[in-house]
């Protein structure tokens, strides 16, 4: 593997075009002072709004926040608080606690939440979370940037992701409903069959799995074809690079993630070239409201997070280019994974129909390796007029999509009965009590470093 040198000029042109950067803030802040003449003329507001274009253009995007402060739960707002619950050196996994008040009483379902680890952070999910969160206890996984985590922390692949997966299952009690979106697809999927394979009692009720490659030989998009057309050996003597000075995974393999966004806005250009455009004129013409809109979006879809070389590299190789999991010889530590030991985890898919970048019918794919799950607990749904994003953002999302996930997980909020358990060869799990949450921050790492099973369980330890 040969590591081109990118990165580290990425960094020094990010140094070396800081002072610009601020001359051109200061410039924008004079042209936009209300006591300044210049800033009422034409010709003002044009020097203020280039600036502003070539500040934005240039400067590196920090995580943004869920800012999530309240949800409507029963008719009554309540306030939500951000609460860390269990947590590894690569993700950590937050609970939107809602003060329910007069709804204490409420036992509405567990919702974990997986977010893709693709180059955004989980903040791109805001709106999936803010649309579950009335109706269920939403717990989601916050995928720490890899150029973040010291060497000395290890690597973090693809087996590594299947068992944070189950560990968060387990941690969570097995009374939970995960929903995988987008590449989280794949893992979740692999993670539930293995826990089913050993007749753990922790699997999770259902899955939702929205948008995912599970066969990306269905409906080829230009992301699948590329990836198979170059293969894995090409990503990694071109798309690896090692993390450079200061950042504290300094010599960690990664794919960075100004690369990814290279590639996402490559793929649209025109419309990111308009859209800035757009922008341009709303500064000029006063429109706040259209240029905070505009800000909005950039701030989230700008802030981008290395993955480890060898995450990217395994998944480039098993999903995109060996379609293993399609093919029935998807592994994870060496044992094949058997997606038809699945009968005690209901199965729900999510397609869009203009989606460019998981083609129709490859999640709908999972239906057809879960040969052992009855019909009564597999269902699927494709959204009409809406593409990738859309099948977990925006108003189809809230108004059609969501509705069917909160019904699907009601329907199988609890496991199937002794008699469809002895029917399909598995013990029925018994009724379990939540976990208690630890009080601190420091019992909290406790714990997820050491994490106690509340009952035993068939399964071998995964991490």
């Amino acid at each position: 593997m040969t590591h081109v040198p990118y990165y580290q000029l990425y960094e020094l042109n990010h140094a070396a075009v800081g002072p610009v950067r601020a001359a051109a803030d200061l410039t924008r802040l004079y042209f936009q002072n209300p006591f300044n003449p210049l800033a009422h003329t034409d010709y003002g507001r044009k020097i203020a709004a280039a600036c502003e274009l070539f500040e934005r253009g240039t400067r590196r995007y920090d995580k943004p926040a869920f800012n999530l402060p309240t949800t409507l739960v029963g008719g009554e707002r309540v306030a939500v608080t951000e609460t860390v619950v269990w947590e590894r050196p690569f993700c950590r996994l937050i609970h939107f606690e809602r003060a329910l008040g007069k709804a204490a009483r409420r036992a509405d379902p567990k919702v974990l939440v997986v977010a893709p680890m693709s180059g955004h952070y989980a903040t791109l999910l805001r709106g999936t979370v803010e649309a579950l969160l009335p109706r269920h206890e939403v717990y989601i996984t916050d995928w720490t940037d890899a150029r973040m985590v010291p060497l000395i922390d290890g690597r973090f692949d693809l087996d590594d992701y299947i068992d944070y997966v189950a560990a968060m299952v387990r941690a969570l009690g097995g009374d939970v409903h995960v929903l995988g979106v987008c590449q989280p697809s794949v893992p979740v999927l692999a993670a539930v069959a293995v826990m089913n394979a050993a007749g753990d009692e922790m699997a999770p009720l259902s899955m939702t799995l929205m948008g995912g490659p599970i066969d990306t030989r269905r409906n080829p998009t230009a992301v699948n074809r590329l990836a198979e057309e170059r293969g894995t050996d090409w990503f990694a003597n071109n798309v690896i690079m090692k993390v450079p000075f200061p950042n504290p995974g300094v010599l960690r393999d990664v794919y960075p993630g100004f690369l990814q966004l290279t590639g996402f806005m490559s793929m649209n250009l025109d419309r990111h070239l308009g859209a800035h455009k757009d922008f341009f004129k709303h500064l000029v013409t006063g429109d706040g409201d259209s240029a905070t809109k505009h800000r909005e979006f950039y701030d989230e879809y700008l802030a981008v997070m290395d993955l480890t070389a060898e995450f990217y590299l395994q998944t480039v190789d098993e999903v995109f280019v060996r379609h293993s999991m399609a093919r029935g010889v998807f592994t994870h530590r060496g044992e094949t994974v058997d997606c038809g030991a699945i009968t005690r985890t209901a199965l729900l898919t999510i397609e869009g129909e203009k989606d460019d970048i998981t083609g129709r019918g490859q999640t709908q794919a999972a239906h057809d390796l879960c040969t052992n799950l009855p019909d009564d607990m597999k269902a699927h749904y494709e959204q009409p007029a809406v593409g990738h994003y859309g099948v977990f953002n925006g108003s189809r999302w809230r108004a059609e999509i969501c509705p069917r996930i909160a019904d699907f997980i009601l329907t199988h909020n609890r496991r199937p009965s002794a008699a469809a358990a002895k029917a399909a060869d598995v013990k029925p799990a018994t009724a379990k009590a939540p976990a208690a949450k630890p009080a601190t921050a420091k019992a909290r790492v406790l714990q997820a470093e050491n994490p106690v099973p509340r009952r035993r369980s068939r399964a071998k330890p995964t991490t």
